[in-house]
């Protein structure tokens, strides 16, 4: 069922919701949240149908504000509001209302949402796009326990990722973040089975991707150790390398749908990490709304302690090397310790004698250096 509604008032839409309610022999809403999405013409449709799918998960209110203030003096006098609404099999598992502000009213679209929220139920903002700079603070923003983000969508991702930082607030998420919730199971899971000390760890992704970034400053933040940040052409992020005594603990997924573990002394597992669509992402923030601490510590780390070699080739050959350089000061450390056992003597004497050498060599090679 679709309603239009013309130049008209919340307290029209709430009696046109309730009449509609009836209309379909449904006394009661059903619902458990009210999901407010602030976005624009061009972004409407996509959101609303994410917003759809995930209602059948969790049946809600979606309410879509898009502001049309005017680009004339004229326009922007004109103060209007239309209204869309949508029950049935068209709003998915619950209500959806396209709310379309004109003029002066798009500065003040908090007070034609107020009215329309469900009562005693929580209220989650989404901007898909074009977010505020700081959404606690936003009019629409305050009215909500959780605010959702997508550092995707600016366009210097990396950067949005500080300016999330500066401005978080307990009960702010974002997208990108939800999105490495695949990647940060199947990592603690493969720990939890091969319980190992990580040295360090290196990230593969595409560039430009929040979600490469905000799973290294996990790592970092988790690990204490070391991470790597390569850049490859993704989709998405590619793999995770942690490196070990052992070997390395690998998940790679190269074509952005089915990954591969591989683990020292294990045979190499198919694993399900497919990149997931928006309505999967909404439908996973709102089960639980809330504050989501481990998200608040990886985005508020600086993202320039994270290490960026200049290619993977680069990266592969200093791992070539360290384990080279590892591997011959072990072996000459276990010929040092055979020789002092077969002639303690000889190997006392013979270290006496290269002390005043090994002195000489040092200030030659210092005073060759400067």
């Amino acid at each position: 069922m679709k309603i239009d509604l013309t130049n008209t008032t919340s307290s029209k839409i709430n009696a046109a919701l309730m009449e509609a309610r009836r209309a379909r022999g449904s006394g009661a809403a059903g619902m458990v949240l009210t999901l407010v999405i602030v976005t624009d013409e061009g972004s409407a449709y996509d959101a609303l149908k994410a917003a759809n799918d995930a209602s059948r998960e969790h049946p809600m209110r979606t309410l879509a504000v898009i502001k049309r203030a005017g680009r004339s003096p004229r326009a922007r006098a004109e103060t209007r509001l239309d209204a869309e609404i949508l029950v049935g099999s068209d709003a998915g598992s619950g209500e959806t209302v396209v709310l379309r502000m004109h003029g002066e009213l798009a500065a003040h679209a908090q007070s034609v949402v107020l009215p329309l929220l469900l009562p005693d139920a929580p209220t989650v903002v989404w901007w898909p796009d074009n977010a505020p700079h700081h959404p606690a603070q936003d009019p629409l923003g305050s009215i909500a326990q959780r605010r959702i983000t997508d550092a995707v969508t600016a366009e210097s991702p990396v950067g949005q990722l500080a300016q999330r930082a500066q401005s978080y607030t307990p009960g702010d998420t974002d997208l990108a973040w939800t999105r490495v919730t695949g990647w940060r199971s199947m990592l603690a899971a493969a720990l939890d089975q091969r319980p190992s000390t990580i040295v360090s760890a290196v990230v593969e992704g595409e560039s430009y991707n929040p979600s490469v970034e905000l799973l290294g400053l996990w790592l970092t933040n988790r690990l204490q150790v070391p991470v790597e940040r390569v850049v490859t052409n993704g989709p998405g992020i590619t793999a995770v390398h942690l490196r070990t005594k052992d070997g390395d603990i690998t998940l790679d997924r190269p074509d952005g749908l089915l990954g591969t573990l591989s683990m020292p002394g294990s045979p190499d597992r198919q694993v399900a990490l497919k990149r997931r669509e928006t309505s999967e992402l909404i439908a996973e923030e709102l089960r639980r709304l809330d504050p989501d601490d481990i998200y608040a510590t990886a985005v508020r780390t600086p993202v320039d302690r994270l290490h960026e070699p200049s290619n993977a080739e680069t990266a592969a050959a200093e791992l070539v090397a360290r384990e080279v350089a590892e591997e011959a000061v072990e072996e000459a450390a276990e010929a040092a310790v055979e020789q002092a056992v077969a002639n303690p003597e000889r190997v006392t004497a013979g270290t006496a004698e290269k002390k005043p050498a090994r002195k000489a060599a040092g200030k030659r090679t210092g005073k060759d250096g400067a």
